[in-house]
């Protein structure tokens, strides 16, 4: 099935096959594709995509002399194959060995491992000033797609560009999608530029000083390797604008493009996932059920992301239902965050979405335009547990410390359905603090939780002495079966604490525990520095209280198996309890 694939070492073995022989090669390439993604998902859309222009790249360039740089590089599959990494598609076994991303560390044909958006220009511009200053002339290619477009890097980096008086390929993989459908004045000129073949005045990267060209068949490989051939060694930046079909070669992912942008595992005959999560209740369900609701009720709601509608599920006919109380800001979180900002500033209440790996990229926005203003912004993040998103580039676990030290944010971290519904309600709905609630990332289940917010307190769920646990946000079950542990060990019961305010000391709650504890424990799906269990330790610090934090490490942990890491870390209930038997 895969004759001419398996004799593909590198890219020098690419430029020996004849031109039917790189048809079967495409051919042999999408069904490794299959192969892999049927049976351990990953990005589907994207890479499907774009077989046949990144076989025309290795056919023509010179990689790794001549250099690219994929943006997100979650179409970077096919390159991975064409570089000798043929294994990880094909050959089960060896699925784990290939992320799913581009990754230095596995061969010298990538350049960055990088899973954010919008970054191909700007990171490539750097290698090229650097070969510039070295006096080389191989060439540097940054791929970005259309909907990365969007985001003000990408738009920085062309405008960079512009200035070059050197070898350097911009190559705009124009789908028409974004993950879901694209949405600003953008993307008017890319219109423009496909109807009139590249003729269109309306044309956004000449405006930037950059030279053009356009391809209409940017999935067929004779087209695409004679517009290499033009460009090649070219000595200006030129963007080479080609037009493809998301998904090709599978008629459901051409069909529904925002579905298959990223696919579990499935039946390549139904479509339909192999993997069964049931038919229970779930947080994004709720979350899009809440969204749906609000926006009926108060037509000052409004509902903004960053091109991530699908984190909290709201698809198309849901969009359709929301109309002018919904606005994608494009692949620009600074955006969504600082247009919340103004929302919020003129009597509108505003709910921004995403995951939390990429409001990272807001940082600023949220501190400046958000935070010192005071105004009520409410960000709802998706994948910020420790066992959610585990790529390297996706981590959600460092949220917890980048966000709950800037003033002002009320950071909230729900343990169960009833607390997640009401810090929703009462959020969006008051005026005194921005705020950032994570969704949880355990299986929903159901407390009788107190649903006041206003005192910003935390809420002792079980009275005990000696040792009292503070067990934040998704840990909040391992709180309990610690204290339960507790209890049969050593014959006493603990306090359990639900904190619920992970950027909050409850200074008076910590107090009173001093009169009859001895040792206190914080217990926290994040990284450790800077995180909320360093908070307590700071508050005891003068103290003779014990205080022992257990969370993460600042650690860039990458395809990690989520169990044996809190193995490692020394965070299980039965290793917990033999360090409290050494402090007690």
């Amino acid at each position: 099935m895969y004759d001419i694939l398996k004799t593909i070492s590198g890219p020098e073995d690419v430029k020996k096959l004849s031109m039917d022989q790189l048809h079967t090669l495409s051919n042999e390439m999408r069904e490794a594709l299959f192969n892999r993604l049927t049976k351990i998902g990953g990005h589907f859309g994207p890479n499907f995509g774009m077989v046949e222009a990144e076989i025309a790249m290795h056919y023509v360039f010179d990689s790794p002399n001549d250099k690219f740089v994929f943006d997100v590089s979650h179409q970077s599959y096919p390159h991975k194959m064409l570089t000798g990494r043929w294994q990880g598609y094909v050959e089960d076994e060896h699925f784990l060995e290939d992320s799913g991303y581009t990754n230095p560390n596995e061969s010298e044909h990538d350049f960055f491992n990088v899973g954010h958006t919008s970054t191909s220009i700007t990171l490539a511009l750097g290698l090229a000033k650097a070969r510039d200053l070295k006096g080389m002339y191989e060439n540097v290619v940054a791929v970005i797609g259309d909907g990365s477009l969007s985001g003000g890097q990408a738009l920085a980096g062309l405008n960079v560009a512009g200035e070059m008086h050197s070898n350097f390929i911009i190559l705009v993989n124009d789908n028409e999608m974004a993950i879901a459908e694209t949405h600003g004045g953008l993307y008017k000129s890319l219109q423009d530029l496909r109807i009139s073949k590249g003729t269109s005045p309306n044309n956004i990267f000449k405006t930037f000083g950059l030279d053009y060209i356009y391809e209409e068949n940017g999935n067929d490989i004779e087209s695409m390797i004679a517009v290499f051939e033009k460009v090649k060694d070219i000595d200006h930046p030129i963007v080479v604008h080609m037009h493809t079909q998301k998904g090709k070669g599978y008629e459901m992912a051409e069909q529904n493009k925002e579905a298959w942008h990223w696919c579990l595992p499935f039946d390549r005959k139904t479509g339909l996932p192999t993997v069964d999560f049931g038919q229970g209740e779930n947080y994004l369900t709720m979350t899009q059920n809440y969204i749906l609701e609000k926006a009926k009720a108060d037509p000052k709601f409004v509902v903004i992301t960053p091109a991530m509608p699908g984190s909290i599920g709201l698809m198309p006919e849901q969009r359709e239902q929301l109309k002018n109380q919904y606005v994608d800001t494009g692949i620009s979180e600074e955006a969504a965050v600082s247009m919340a900002s103004g929302v919020a500033r003129n009597g509108g209440k505003p709910l921004v979405i995403t995951n939390m790996t990429f409001i990272q990229r807001a940082y600023d926005q949220i501190s400046q335009d958000v935070c010192i203003n005071n105004n009520p912004v409410t960000m709802v993040m998706n994948f910020s547990s420790f066992d959610g998103l585990t790529d390297v580039t996706h981590l959600g676990i460092f949220g917890l410390s980048t966000f709950i030290n800037i003033p002002n944010l009320v950071v909230l971290a729900p343990t169960c359905v009833e607390e997640y519904k009401t810090m929703l309600d009462w959020s969006v709905d008051q005026t005194d603090h921005p705020v950032l609630i994570l969704i949880p990332g355990n299986e929903p289940v159901h407390r009788d939780v107190d649903t006041t917010y206003e005192d910003l307190k935390y809420r002792i769920e079980q009275q005990g002495e000696k040792v009292a646990i503070l067990a934040l946000g998704d840990f909040y079950q391992r709180g309990q079966e610690l204290a339960q542990a507790i209890e049969e060990n050593f014959g006493f019961q603990p306090t359990l604490i639900d904190p619920r305010f992970a950027s909050n000391v409850d200074e008076d709650m910590l107090k009173r525990l001093e009169t009859n504890h001895e040792i206190v424990i914080t217990l926290e799906d994040g990284v450790l520095d800077g995180g909320f269990g360093e908070k307590i330790s700071r508050f005891y610090g003068a103290k003779p209280m014990k205080v022992k934090n257990y969370g993460l490490q600042k650690v860039f942990y990458d395809r990690y198996d989520p169990a044996k890491l809190l193995e490692e870390l020394g965070m299980t209930t039965p290793q917990i309890i033999e360090e409290i038997k050494q402090m007690i």
